[in-house]
């Protein structure tokens, strides 16, 4: 099980890191490798089986990865441009992440002030044109992660984050993003990025983090569909042309008249026969 996870995350790592894959590919094989891993560990905590059951959660949670790749289109490199142009000079960082995300760091001297979680109104002009790349590109999915500093408990700060990244989605949605196209969460004081003993380290920390995803599957990959053919049109054949029936006159055959034969009868002469005379006794 530990082998099998270890050499399927190197593998994971490797595919990545190659310089010959497309965004595409690269997207899609990260999604792979790790469902492949998620695979091999929930293959292995359900039951018995051993190896077996790890490499057949493998298989199967690389397919399902298969299907989490990002693809980065046009329309995402477009929409990459548009948001470094917004946002120059603001301190928002854009980046295309290694599996294919577009990501919108946001500090919070433009975003949140602290324990508030209402936009500040230098974000707003960002998340306008954020909402306008969203909107015209009905298959992007989004997440917004919301982060806080150390100030005040665990319990605290994790609702803080939520409220944050929940105030981001709704103002999208009022500009025309539907809310079942963004998924929050909030993360609290768990990530830092700097330390929380100074003030900028704070600063820092209290952040909003947006990723911008386009799901590629290989069932929506493109498939090549064979050109019709075409079908001559059918040759028009004109009717037959009507032949009046030609009418033959009988011929009249005059019966031969055959004159009976007379034939005449043969008289044939009675022969007389004398009587003999018998004298008497």
């Amino acid at each position: 099980m530990k082998k099998l996870s270890i050499a399927i995350l190197a593998a994971t790592i490797g595919v990545t890191g190659c310089a010959d894959l497309t965004p595409t590919q690269r997207g899609t094989a990260t999604g792979a490798g790790i469902g492949a891993g998620l695979g091999a560990v929930l293959g292995g905590a359900t039951g018995g089986g051993g190896g077996t059951r790890s490499t057949t959660g493998a298989l199967l949670g690389g397919a399902a990865g298969a299907v989490i790749g990002n693809v980065w289109s046009s329309r995402m490199e477009s929409q990459r441009r548009t948001m470094e142009q917004a946002t120059r000079g603001t301190g928002v960082q854009v980046t295309q992440t290694q599996d294919n995300r577009l990501k919108l760091d946001i500090p919070s001297d433009i975003s949140f002030d602290t324990g508030r979680a209402d936009i500040k109104g230098n974000f707003r002009p960002i998340l306008d044109r954020f909402a306008s790349g969203l909107v015209e590109n009905p298959a992007a999915q989004v997440t917004i992660i919301g982060h806080t500093d150390s100030t005040g408990g665990a319990a605290l700060n994790n609702q803080l984050s939520i409220d944050r990244a929940a105030s981001t989605r709704n103002y999208l949605a009022s500009r025309g993003v539907p809310q079942q196209r963004v998924y929050i969460e909030g993360r609290g004081e768990r990530e830092p990025i700097a330390s929380n003993d100074t003030d900028a380290g704070r600063a820092r920390n209290r952040r909003v983090e947006i990723f911008v995803a386009e799901p590629q599957t290989q069932a929506q990959a493109p498939q090549y569909q064979q050109q019709p053919q075409y079908q001559q049109q059918p040759q028009y054949q004109q009717p037959p042309q009507y032949q009046q029936p030609q009418y033959q006159q009988p011929q009249y055959q005059q019966p031969q008249y055959q004159q009976p034969q007379y034939q005449q009868p043969q008289y044939q002469q009675p022969q007389y026969q004398q009587p003999q005379y018998q004298q008497p006794r």
